[in-house]
């Protein structure tokens, strides 16, 4: 009897406990990098939270993300219970413990640099940069000054160094943008220091990643100014551009054979009344590094409820289909797999 005891014993250590995932299913010459459009954890998604938990908007893709080398996404709210409401339509603050679902979803890091970071004021922004080394979730794109707003954030991933630098082209105006002894976000308005910072992290690091708030909500193509930044930045240095704001998918283009994802949609977002049905539609992106072979796929997601979901063969083909018609020089093919067209 009490050798049956401790097999069990065994076998229950070998069991990972609920949210705890080993990173990466890959071979251990390939990196899993995974990437998700705009999180909100107040409103409706809020009150789904307050009702079922902190995991509740997270659960069914939480498997996907745990299983990533490094998990990336958008976090378009401040984090505080502080600070005084911004004369603006559209203001979020959301509860410190929902930065526990992130950390169950296995999100390593999020870009803080978007048009609702300082709907609180300085207060709360500062206080989400706490909040989120407390749950140890990197950030970027916002900082007590301009050096630490365009910080990005770094992880070391079998060897290669991976930096996320967060900015925006979306903000209520300069008082957002950290300056050099004043809180606020990465501005990326003018060339510099955005593009400066790139070319610094391309210097230090193996790839630099630059995840942008831009371009127009519920838009289905980039604005001729984003097309032109994004080559100006892969000029810089950048490996993967990554955009996010208008709440809906927008198209794929490569520029000196380096993807630009000009917008990842929402991921866990309150449904909108003037977006329509098509900001319920997103995806995944996944990179895969192996060696200086650098490819990418899409998943897509329907979020229903607040809830981000993996659907069925049909609705992944129909946003294959949407990608196709939406991209510029990139092509998605019938398992998501997304190349450069020639």
């Amino acid at each position: 009897m009490r050798r049956y005891a401790i097999i069990l014993m065994l076998l229950l250590l070998l069991i990972p406990a609920e949210g705890v995932s080993s990173k990466s299913a890959l071979p251990p010459d390939k990196i899993n990098l995974v990437f998700a459009g705009d999180i909100l954890l107040d409103g409706f998604v809020g009150e789904q939270i307050d009702r079922y938990g902190v995991n509740f908007p997270f659960v069914k893709v939480a498997p996907v993300l745990q299983q990533a080398d490094l998990a990336f996404a958008n976090l378009e709210t401040p984090v505080s219970v502080r600070g005084e409401a911004a004369d603006k339509t559209f203001v979020f603050r959301s509860k410190p413990a929902a930065l526990q679902g992130l950390t169950y979803a296995g999100i390593d890091g999020v870009s803080l640099a978007n048009n609702h970071i300082l709907d609180y004021g300085q207060t709360a922004m500062l206080d989400t940069l706490i909040h989120l080394d407390k749950a140890k979730i990197g950030h970027t794109g916002a900082g007590k000054n301009i050096e630490e707003a365009f910080k990005p954030f770094t992880r070391t991933v079998k060897g290669k160094t991976i930096a996320m630098l967060g900015v925006s082209r979306v903000l209520s105006g300069p008082s957002w943008y950290a300056g050099k002894n004043s809180p606020g976000a990465a501005s990326a308005y003018t060339p510099d220091p955005l593009l400066s910072a790139i070319r610094k992290s391309a210097e230090k690091n193996d790839y630099t990643i630059v995840y942008i708030h831009w371009n127009q909500e519920f838009k289905d193509y980039p604005e001729n100014y984003a097309r032109t930044l994004a080559k100006q930045m892969i000029d810089s240095g950048a490996d993967i551009i990554l955009g996010a704001h208008s709440h809906c998918l927008m198209g794929i283009e490569y520029y000196k054979h380096k993807p630009i994802y000009y917008s990842l949609g929402n991921f866990v977002f309150n449904r909108s009344t003037r977006g329509g049905d098509k900001t319920l539609h997103s995806m995944l992106v996944h990179f895969t590094i192996s060696g200086s072979e650098l490819t990418s796929k899409i998943t897509p997601v329907k979020i229903m409820g607040g809830q981000p979901n993996f659907m069925n063969e049909a609705y992944n083909k129909e946003t294959y289909k949407l990608m196709n018609q939406l991209s510029f020089n990139a092509k998605i093919a019938a398992d998501g797999a997304v190349s450069e067209q020639l």
